[in-house]
């Protein structure tokens, strides 16, 4: 009995050495993640300290912190740091993303513990425009969209297909589609783009087009970020207008309004940018527009009333030139003649072209100027056949939505034949599919309508009609956190995408944001 102390005591050390060797081994572990990366000869430099800003974005509703931040000067110091992180193996911890303006909604730019690129930081080479009968700029992929615009200008020239807000970055919408409404004519973004080079999962940097690995720009199109990183990008131009016609008119029934879309889109050189939106139950409507638009009967338009309503608003652009406005003007009036809108809520604009293409920077101001830009955006984006469009709004516009939502409500139909089915984007088998985009903002403080969990509840809702009636719809800038959910997503192009994964980045070392492969774990025993 005299030695059961000993024996307590005994126990007792072994104990603390056991448990002061895990802590050791484990803080080994994640000490040593930071210190491997400062080994690295770069141009460039990584922060340890300052990373808390990559671990937001505009969604606003998912913080992942990184444990490094990288600000490359070349694309040598990305390729580098994949590389590294490559070489370290599958027992490595670490993943990449690679993050742009910080425009991302549930968190897919951002690295849990790992390392975050700021692609902003890539600003070499200078963009340089190419004029000729095939004109292109090459860019860096973390440039932004408005900057191309302000420099291909210069020359005369523009890129042909954009997104609705021109501050994001070339790399992060090309990872997507890039979608606004031009893309019935032009295609999505990823449609009009001649050549990219690609930091790939293995930190091998691969130029490629479509006569040139195209395997690799194929899949990177699209992509989600899951097969390289987009470091410089070669983009188509054209001649690009000095002014547009901008106009605006209502519909009160939904197939009247479709129809006129449909046929729009069909038309040769009837509009440059088709798209609409939906209103329900708004105040004064006409009267908010009159700050940027003249309606063509004012008497008419004051009498008009848009409370207790849905209304369907469908919005068209004219590019022009000043010397052809005449001709131009003609043009619209016979385009107009052959739609069905109410007469009355015909309101017109005539801007500058940049102005045009930046006017979702207009609200951005007045936002941030109130405190209510960076709040969470609950956004949900579909692209829904033609054939169900009808049974979609008839539900959700009538049933589920009763109430206008704190932001836009998109709607408007693109042609498939201008989309590459080669990409990795997935879209409906139809010829002709509809985006549609909830733009939500929410109130941090309301528990209202306007509050977060109202908005995502309504959300589930409008994604459990789709299911329930088997609309064949697919999300744009999709998000699902199970593999079942992918494969579904994908569908019969599931195999080909992992195939492309174990091809281009084996370890599900970069985008882990996007929750479609998680990188292998595997521990010394």
């Amino acid at each position: 009995m005299r030695y059961a102390p000993l024996n307590k005591l005994f126990l007792r050390t072994f104990m603390i050495l056991f448990l002061t060797c895990v802590t050791v081994r484990i803080n080994l572990c994640f000490s040593s993640i930071p210190s491997s990366l400062k080994t690295l000869d770069l141009n460039g430099h990584f922060d340890f300290d300052e990373v808390q800003y990559a671990a937001r974005d505009f969604g606003n509703r998912y913080q992942f912190l990184p444990s490094a931040v990288l600000h490359p000067k070349s694309v040598s110091d990305i390729a580098t740091t994949v590389k590294h992180i490559w070489q370290m193996g599958p027992r490595s911890e670490l993943t990449v993303a690679a993050r742009g303006h910080g425009h991302s909604l549930q968190g897919q730019a951002q690295a849990h513990q790992g390392v975050v690129i700021n692609m902003e930081s890539l600003h070499g080479p200078k963009m340089h425009v190419h004029t000729g009968n095939f004109p292109y700029v090459d860019v860096s992929g973390g440039e932004l969209w408005i900057n191309i615009l302000h420099e291909s200008l210069k020359y005369g020239l523009a890129p042909k297909s954009w997104t609705d807000y021109l501050h994001l970055t070339v790399g992060g919408t090309l990872s997507n589609a890039g979608i606004s409404g031009q893309a019935f004519r032009h295609g999505p973004q990823i449609s009009n783009v001649y050549q990219l080079e690609i930091v790939t999962g293995k930190g091998e940097v691969v130029t490629c087009s479509e006569n040139q690995n195209s395997d690799l720009f194929y899949s990177v199109l699209g992509g989600l970020g899951q097969f390289g990183i987009i470091t410089r990008v070669r983009i188509s131009l054209e001649a690009a207008p000095e002014m547009v016609k901008w106009i605006r008119v209502l519909y009160t029934d939904f197939t009247t309004f479709a129809r006129d879309q449909e046929k729009l889109i069909s038309a040769e050189n009837a509009f440059d940018y088709i798209e609409g939106f939906v209103i329900i139950n708004r105040t004064g409507l006409l009267n908010n527009w009159r700050s940027s638009f003249n309606p063509q009967d004012p008497v008419q338009a004051s009498q008009f009333k848009s409370d207790g309503r849905t209304l369907f608003c469908l919005e068209l652009a004219k590019y022009f030139n000043p010397e052809d406005e005449e001709g131009v003007n003609q043009d619209i009036r016979n385009s107009l003649s052959e739609l069905n809108y109410i007469s009355s809520t015909l309101f017109l604009s005539e801007v500058p072209y940049i102005e045009f293409l930046d006017r979702v920077h207009v609200s951005e101001i007045k936002l941030r100027s109130k405190g209510l830009w960076e709040v969470p955006h609950p956004w949900l984006n579909l692209l829904i056949p033609k054939s169900r469009i009808h049974s979609f709004a008839e539900e959700v516009f009538g049933n589920i939505l009763t109430n206008t939502i704190n932001g836009p409500i998109l709607i408007y139909p693109i042609n498939k034949s201008k989309w590459d089915n080669r990409t990795s984007v997935v879209i409906p088998e139809e010829d002709t599919f509809y985006l549609v985009a909830f733009l939500s903002s929410a109130v941090p403080s309301s528990t209202g309508t306007e509050g977060l969990d109202h908005i995502l509840t309504q959300n589930k809702k409008i994604l459990e009609f789709c299911e329930v009636a088997s609309l064949g719809v697919k999300q744009y800038l999709p998000h699902y956190t199970t593999e079942e959910e992918w494969r579904a997503h994908f569908g019969p192009r599931w195999e080909v995408f992992v195939q492309r994964k174990s091809t281009y980045d084996p370890l599900a070392i970069l985008a882990p944001g996007q929750r479609i492969f998680q990188k292998e774990m595997f521990y010394a025993q």
